[in-house]
């Protein structure tokens, strides 16, 4: 029902920029709260930033003041503006759309992921 396709991944150097996409389908993108997650090489999969459909955010520790998620739903988008990269950012990030309390869905979504690689 709700397809997920993240953009933006590469290759930067440590304290460079790059700014993830995350496109949804579906009309009612509105009503899902989104999550950008990571898994680097050798970790478990965590959360480092979501907003809600109402807007409000939370971040990991780990990129607070760093990492900034938005979304525009005109366009049924989400980002994720990464600054002040560290190597240790190294990892798939995941794009999640959260429709477990959505009407009709009840479902959690997944992008396949796109890589960022922070090395000098």
């Amino acid at each position: 029902q709700v397809q997920l396709v993240e953009s933006g991944g590469g290759l930067v150097q440590p304290g460079g920029s790059l700014r993830l996409s995350c496109a949804a389908s579906g009309s009612i993108f509105r009503s899902y709260a989104m999550g950008w997650y990571r898994q680097g090489p050798g970790n478990q999969r965590e959360l480092v930033a979501r907003i809600t459909s109402g807007g409000s955010t939370n971040y990991a520790d780990s990129v607070k003041g760093r990492f900034t998620i938005s979304r525009d739903n005109a366009k049924n988008t989400v980002y994720l503006q990464m600054n002040s990269l560290k190597p240790e950012d190294t990892a798939v990030y995941y794009c999640n759309a959260d429709g477990r309390y959505v009407m009709g869905d009840g479902m959690m979504y997944w992008g396949k992921g796109t890589l960022v690689t922070v090395s000098s």
